[in-house]
């Protein structure tokens, strides 16, 4: 769900023709370019960019050799690229508190590994059904929210919601809408609905959701239905409608929908409205549509109940809800901020984006993901995977490969028999 990438060639030769130039990343991250022209990196820049931070507040635990785990998706956090700000290292920087930073890829992905506890974390960042779903089992606890005084920066159409209607467990960290990405260079023809997915004339071309529940959304919607029904009808409508897909699908994804959709391996795709913001400024040729209706998701910070460092865990989350920290990640993320006075920091070209921060009319036939009954996780589990072993490449090779190697084995067995008794013949001759 949820990546950064950078620029190509094209928008780095233009960047360079303008006199700018920008930082390169390390790894696998290529050269970016950021939105915003206001953020020189001089020294008078830098100068200015001296945020008022309660230093009694963030240096208590200095000298004292504290880490914390976190866990968030990949790609969904500043680090210090763009001319943004590195949120971690200025984190550990003014606190003294290491952060061990690790990543996934779906919320499901991050359920299992809390669920195994194969690892302890102490800041994770679920969607909104999955916090739901660790409320329910008790994997995720309490928030102290004297120790997270920029919860009151969190918009109020933020808080009291269906997964945490109390305001106990979590603290948003980005949200938005679900959208189709395509080509309209390889599409010719408008997109005006998740049918769009299905079309036959695209077979090879299409991208899918990774993850079930995303999936089965998408399909439910396309048929008219709650994308949280749990009727067995309804659902079992939604498994064989994925199933017709399947032989049309080039590849499930999550993270890789920018490499595939960047590169014009791909031709349509569900995706995140941040992320294809991210893919247009290296693609001009992606366009995107909005079905109504569709999901729309929250993405909030919490911390596991069995979370080794939770008053630190507090700290990191407080500080990424200081406004002009959390400005810098959204800018880098590219997904909307529910932290009012983080948005009046934004640069216009995202804060007046009406993909990122549509018109309120425009979200009163969003839906957003509620918790499902165990019962119906495991169920959609279950088709879910009947789906992705439903195909019909697979068998129309697989079994002719099995006949093959099962006639070669029986071939095998009957002449070490054969010569077995041979041998045995020979030794009782002499």
């Amino acid at each position: 769900m949820k990546n950064r990438f950078s620029a190509l060639l094209l928008t780095l030769m233009l960047l360079l023709s303008c006199g700018l130039f920008w930082g390169c990343g390390a790894g696998e991250k290529t050269e970016k370019t950021a939105v915003s022209s206001q953020r020189a990196e001089t020294e008078e820049a830098e100068a200015e960019y001296v945020p008022d931070y309660d230093l009694e507040y963030y240096e208590r635990f200095k000298g004292q050799d504290i880490e914390i785990n976190v866990y968030n998706w990949g790609e969904y956090i500043a680090d210090g690229e763009d001319g943004l700000m590195d949120i971690n290292a200025v984190f550990e920087e003014l606190t003294g508190i290491r952060v061990n930073y690790t990543t996934y890829e779906t919320n499901e992905a991050m359920y299992a590994k809390l669920k195994s506890k194969a690892n302890n974390y102490d800041v994770i960042v679920p969607s909104d059904y999955m916090i739901s779903r660790l409320i329910e089992e008790d994997m995720i606890q309490p928030l102290d929210f004297s120790n997270i005084p920029n919860y009151r920066f969190i918009d109020e159409p933020f808080k009291s919601t269906d997964y945490d209607p109390d305001n106990i467990y979590s603290v948003p960290y980005a949200w938005g809408r679900v959208g189709i990405v395509y080509n309209r260079e390889a599409v010719n023809y408008e997109v005006n609905g998740w049918e769009d997915l299905w079309n036959e004339a695209l077979s090879g071309q299409i991208l899918m959701f990774k993850n079930s529940r995303d999936s089965f959304a998408i399909a439910l919607m396309s048929l008219g239905y709650s994308l949280n029904s749990e009727n067995q009808e309804e659902l079992e409508q939604a498994r064989d409608l994925l199933k017709k897909q399947k032989p049309l699908v080039q590849a499930y994804v999550q993270d890789q929908i920018f490499d595939k959709m960047q590169g014009n391996e791909a031709v349509i795709a569900p995706c995140y409205v941040g992320d294809y913001v991210i893919m247009k400024e290296v693609n001009e040729d992606l366009e995107i549509f909005i079905p109504n209706p569709t999901n729309l998701y929250i993405d909030a910070m919490c911390i596991p109940a069995d979370a080794q460092q939770k008053e630190a865990a507090e700290l990191y989350i407080n500080f990424l809800n200081e406004p002009d920290v959390a400005a810098d990640n959204m800018e880098y993320i590219v997904y909307s901020t529910p932290n009012a006075a983080a948005l009046e920091l934004l640069d216009p070209a995202y804060s007046e984006d009406e993909i990122l921060y549509p018109d309120a009319s425009e979200l009163e036939n969003c839906e957003a993901f509620v918790h499902l009954s165990q019962q119906t996780n495991l169920t959609m589990d279950e088709m879910w995977t009947d789906i992705l072993s439903s195909d019909s490449a697979y068998r129309a090779w697989a079994m002719p490969v099995f006949l093959i190697c099962a006639v070669a084995v029986i071939i095998c067995m009957s002449i070490y028999r054969k010569r077995k008794k041979q041998r045995e013949s020979m030794d009782d001759w002499n």
